[in-house]
């Protein structure tokens, strides 16, 4: 792994004040193209922006930038879902949905955020469950929009798209929780642990390790307070039959989280794993 990489994004995520979101994102991508030229990616993004401001005057009001955003975005540059392929990790890495004009909701999403903001527009993260929105402010009220196709949703639709994760988590009933808690503003931390996370699930599937790996790496930068993040790092390590870190990780969890559910499985794997470096 190599280490510059993960100094450069250890030090994009150190701190939640000034955290560029943006640039983070992109360079998670680094772990898959190591050659990656983060701020070349920045600046055709900047491209993007500047046609975007020269159509937009002192004078245009918010909901009015919000339409010439929508419209640029979606029918002139033509973002939009990957229909063909959505589960694709390429769908996450920014570099290549802006060549592909092809993408998931977190990932449009962040480029709208971007792009939204450079022309004024506050434009925020939103973790709703199974797809990612977009929260717009406006002296209007809140606007909550679908980052694949720019539509905005009323609350009945959204609470349709709900239902059924309420279901599936037993969240019905005298235990069902209101929309609102669902339509919260994420941080950008928030934001590309799910962004991170999206990756993590695809690579998991795959039993691509390596890569996975790279993932992870970022994951446990990013919530370095996570023990979960820490223990399926080691569980990756031992993947690639890197004993030692992953023996490191597995007894780093234990040792902070000794009563946890899965407590006696990873003394499992640390017994195993602990047998082979005796063999060798």
């Amino acid at each position: 792994m190599p280490t510059q990489q993960l100094d450069y994004f250890s030090s994009l995520v150190a701190e939640d004040k000034h955290f560029p979101l943006t640039e983070a994102a992109i360079a998670v991508a680094q772990h898959a193209y190591p050659d990656l030229n983060v701020q070349g990616v920045l600046d055709h993004i900047d491209q993007l922006g500047n046609r975007l401001k020269s159509r937009i005057s002192p004078e245009t009001l918010p909901i009015q930038r919000l339409q010439i955003l929508k419209h640029y975005f979606y029918t002139e540059l033509g973002f939009g879902p990957n229909l063909n392929d959505f589960y694709a990790p390429e769908n996450s890495y920014l570099h290549q949905i802006i060549e592909s004009r092809r993408g998931i909701p977190i990932s449009l999403a962040i480029l709208m955020i971007e792009l939204g903001h450079q022309i004024g527009l506050k434009i925020r993260g939103v973790s709703f469950p199974n797809h990612f929105m977009m929260r717009i402010s406006l002296q209007q009220g809140e606007i909550i929009m679908d980052p694949l196709t720019g539509n905005s949703l009323s609350k009945h639709e959204l609470q349709e798209m709900l239902d059924p994760y309420l279901d599936a988590k037993g969240y019905r009933g005298n235990l069902s929780l209101p929309l609102s808690v669902f339509l919260r503003a994420s941080s950008p931390r928030e934001i590309l642990s799910r962004f991170l996370r999206n990756l993590k699930l695809i690579y998991t599937e795959h039993e691509r390790w390596e890569r996975l790996l790279g993932v992870q790496e970022r994951l446990v930068i990013l919530l370095p307070n996570s023990l979960d993040e820490i223990r399926d790092r080691g569980l990756i390590f031992a993947q690639l039959e890197y004993i030692r870190p992953a023996l490191e990780d597995m007894q780093t969890y234990l040792s902070q989280s000794p009563d946890a559910e899965d407590a006696d499985e990873i003394r499992d794997h640390i017994a195993t794993l602990a047998s082979q470096t005796r063999e060798h």
